[in-house]
């Protein structure tokens, strides 16, 4: 399964299970995107505020792929499949570097 690679910043609720967490997904435009999410979804490893930040991933189907006008390797990735994760402004649909993609 295919995942984009993002970083965990913040630790938004910690005081039930799971553990609320905020990444950040800079895309191939170099635009900000923020998640909220829980931190299962996006770790294997725990999180707490000393480990910050720390790498995470969010699962995603790719869609597809091209160059881009300046010859990097880019791709629309869906993050709706296979947890229905989407960014703080609702979207689920990011055009990222083939670089940010991690096998999981």
């Amino acid at each position: 399964m295919k995942a984009i690679a993002v970083e965990i910043d913040r630790v938004v609720d910690d005081s039930g299970y799971p553990t609320f967490v905020e990444c950040l997904l800079i895309d191939a435009m170099g635009l900000r995107h923020r998640f909220l999410e829980k931190e299962p979804v996006v770790s294997v490893a725990e999180i707490d505020i000393e480990s910050l930040p720390a790498p995470g991933v969010i699962a995603c189907e790719v869609e597809s792929e091209w160059l881009d006008s300046e010859g990097r390797l880019v791709v629309r990735a869906a993050t709706t499949r296979p947890w229905g994760v989407q960014s703080t402004e609702g979207s689920s649909s990011f055009v990222v570097l083939a670089e940010q993609l991690r096998e999981i």
